[in-house]
């Protein structure tokens, strides 16, 4: 299993996951399409914060459910946490930042999140 660095682009906040990044979301929300992110959704127990949560901001919109973080900084979104529809804590990994990945060769699906 590979172990993923990444972060936003001050370095206050970094993290590392374990997983392989396979195929990743490209959403249409209002929230994602202003910000592009490209998503991994990882399990919860996959995740380990690297630095202070005391970096991030969060912001919830629409149904409260996930917390989007960023950085207080220097503004970039590098994951948000929230739960599966079946109550699984989930890790949602925003692939432009995790370290050394050539965007280019990833598999990238739409996902309709507007209309939801």
């Amino acid at each position: 299993m590979t172990t993923h660095k990444g972060g936003c682009h001050c370095g206050k906040i970094a993290y590392e996951f374990d997983g392989e990044i396979g195929t990743v979301m490209d959403c249409n929300c209002s929230l994602c399409q202003k910000r592009g992110g490209l998503l991994q959704f990882i399990p919860a127990s996959a995740f380990r914060l690297a630095t202070s949560r005391d970096d991030l901001g969060t912001y919830k919109f629409n149904k409260h459910s996930i917390a989007h973080h960023f950085c207080k900084h220097c503004g970039i979104a590098p994951f948000s946490e929230g739960a599966d529809p079946k109550g699984n804590k989930m890790v949602a990994i925003n692939v432009r930042c995790v370290d050394g990945i050539e965007l280019h060769t990833l598999d990238v699906k739409p996902f309709d999140g507007r209309d939801r």
